[in-house]
């Protein structure tokens, strides 16, 4: 109730104001004239006079009364944004975020801190973010793994899509199958033939339960007809370590990850997951190509906001994500193993709703729990 008085005063000031303004209205029997007779025409004069000089006299007093109509907005960013990416230091969305944070700095004018804040399964970032106050200053490094957690975890604090708003994606960052260097099968045929000779017998690490690493390869062995078994690991780096070390034969990994160890021959990429070549790797095929058509997982990292963010302010970020669009940028991002995809707020949208539904289906499919 605390604010019915205040609006009603804002009402009746703004009635007392324009209402005598009207060129009909007769100020001293307070009613509008019946018409324009000529008598009447001395008073429409000097009303019209009054209204001139009112309306300048409103304007200035409209800005006294409203000032933070005008300046909230116009002022955005008048301090450092913060930008939570909800992953440890030193992986490709680490990469992505301070990239990120460079190009917003530079259109924006004001410094964007790069936070990392990881923790169950980015869950605990972005669900700072989704409870943050939607006024610009604090943004986050969305990702695949807000779509799968919707299902993952039945009990997540958060909903992506209502208490999240989508700026852009940034990238797309697909799958490699890798398999450890001593590895007897040298193409996807070759595993999906020792795979179905021995059905259980082969085994892929993933960096634990619903990682995009667990997610490809279960994906694989659907599409591909096979049964290969999955150890979970507690990260990516120890997965693939134990790949390289010889004890598991496979693993599902994006470039970045494994770029060190295949130029050291380490590792062997049998293909790569994405719709085509990679111009990085040209003479390594998709998956797709090599007999399991229509096989294509990997990861997007995007840009989203609090619910509730104004839209200047998400029409002002989606500009200036839009001076990612160079040459230079898809060249540095695509070394990377990712590819540059500033594409708007519908298409994040459009992909975060459908890979609700696509992650939804496999994780009951496969049976994939949190342990």
């Amino acid at each position: 109730m605390e604010h019915i008085v205040p609006i009603t005063g804002y009402v009746h000031f703004f009635l007392v104001l324009f209402v005598p303004l009207h060129p009909r209205y007769d100020p001293v029997h307070g009613r509008a004239f019946a018409g324009t007779r000529p008598h009447k025409q001395k008073w429409r004069q000097g009303i019209m006079n009054r209204r001139r000089a009112m309306l300048a006299i409103a304007g200035s007093t409209t800005c006294a009364l409203f000032p933070e109509l005008g300046n909230a907005q116009a002022a955005w960013p008048s301090k450092p944004i913060k930008l939570v990416v909800p992953y440890p230091a030193g992986a490709i969305s680490d990469y992505l975020g301070r990239y990120i944070g460079r190009v917003l700095s530079t259109e924006l004018g004001t410094p964007v801190v790069v936070e990392n804040k990881p923790g169950a399964g980015t869950n605990i970032g972005s669900d700072s973010v989704a409870k943050a106050a939607p006024d610009g200053y604090t943004l986050l490094l969305a990702s695949s793994t807000n779509a799968v957690n919707v299902t993952l975890f039945p009990k997540l604090t958060y909903s992506p899509t209502r208490d999240l708003t989508p700026i852009s994606i940034i990238a797309d960052v697909p799958n490699c199958l890798v398999v450890n260097r001593d590895f007897k099968a040298n193409t996807v045929a070759d595993l999906i033939k020792a795979a179905k000779s021995d059905p259980g017998g082969l085994a892929y690490a993933s960096a634990g339960p619903g990682s995009p690493a667990h997610l490809a390869a279960e994906m694989f062995n659907r599409m591909a007809g096979v049964q290969i078994r999955n150890i979970s690991y507690k990260g990516a780096s120890p997965a693939m370590a134990d790949v390289i070390a010889g004890h598991v034969p496979i693993v599902f990994s994006h470039l970045a990850a494994v770029r060190g160890a295949y130029d050291a021959g380490k590792v062997k990429i049998l293909a790569v997951a994405s719709k085509s070549r990679w111009p990085v790797l040209p003479n390594i095929p998709t998956i797709a190509e090599s007999g399991v058509a229509g096989y294509e997982a990997g990861a997007w990292y995007g840009l989203m906001a609090p619910a509730g963010t104004p839209k200047p302010i998400l029409d002002r970020l989606q500009a200036a994500l839009s001076k990612m669009r160079t040459p230079a940028t898809a060249e540095a991002i695509r070394q990377q193993g990712a590819d540059l995809r500033i594409s708007g707020a519908e298409d994040l949208k459009t992909r975060l709703d459908s890979d609700i539904k696509t992650y939804a289906a496999l994780i009951k499919t496969a049976g994939i729990v949190v342990e």
